[in-house]
């Protein structure tokens, strides 16, 4: 671990919890306000960034062993799965499908395939975020 003070720990761990926060109600407010998938991933990959120039690479690898590759694979094959949908009920593709349900817990909440594919995306730009930063950081030459 690389010699940094005890101060910017403590304040990259609170402000990376904020950030993380943030992504995740931009990503639920995104399918019927501006937000989504592609902001709230960048977001997270900023957070996730930030925990890596904090601490050094190797330590924040141990925490969060993530191959960035199949990430990106199964974010896509979700977005695309999703947009298939509308195709298997005859209707185009990535139409997007909603109704209200009555949850145990929720009460009234509104199931769309927005989220899904909005998912898929959150995926996709995290994992390739961060496997093309990281590429960059790990390269010696």
């Amino acid at each position: 671990m690389k010699n940094t003070p005890v101060q910017l720990h403590v304040i990259t761990r609170i402000v990376a919890f904020i950030i993380l926060a943030f992504s995740i109600f931009l990503f639920f407010a995104g399918h019927n306000n501006p937000g989504g998938g592609f902001i709230g991933g960048l977001m997270t990959a900023s957070a996730l960034v930030l925990l890596f120039l904090s601490f050094d690479i190797k330590t924040i690898k141990k925490v969060l062993p993530f191959n960035y590759a199949k990430i990106i694979a199964s974010g896509l094959l979700l977005a695309v799965l999703t947009g298939m949908v509308g195709m298997f009920l005859g209707r185009p593709f990535l139409e997007q499908f909603f109704d209200y349900y009555q949850l145990p817990i929720l009460g009234k909440t509104e199931l769309t395939t927005a989220l899904p594919f909005d998912l898929g995306i959150y995926l996709v730009v995290v994992g390739f975020t961060l496997l093309v930063i990281l590429t960059i950081a790990e390269d010696d030459s």
